[in-house]
């Protein structure tokens, strides 16, 4: 369990930190948890199964438009179909109308 930190201390450091989100997040992070007494992750989880700093980052740099495009999956399929019989509907085309 990290040192405990008064909930003063950590507004006194904080304030005056002008450091980005990125570079701050980690320890400021650890800082919360010396104010509320809580292990940190390393204490806590210490292979890094459930908490841990940015386990899922990995994961969210697969997510991108084109692998979702790729994937298809049917909620995004279905909102396409809905959205160009909107538009046909909107423009009063037929709905068999060739996508040329």
């Amino acid at each position: 369990m990290p040192a405990r930190m008064t909930i003063h201390d950590f507004i006194a450091k904080w304030r005056r930190v002008s450091l980005g989100e990125r570079q701050a997040s980690q320890q400021h992070f650890l800082d919360l948890c010396a104010v509320v007494g809580h292990p940190t992750p390393a204490a806590a989880d210490p292979t890094g199964e459930s908490f841990t700093f940015e386990r899922g980052a990995a994961r969210l740099k697969a997510r991108t438009l084109t692998n979702l495009y790729n994937q298809r999956p049917t909620w995004l399929d279905l909102a396409h179909r809905r959205l160009d019989q909107a538009v046909l509907a909107a423009y009063a085309w037929p709905a068999d109308i060739p996508d040329e």
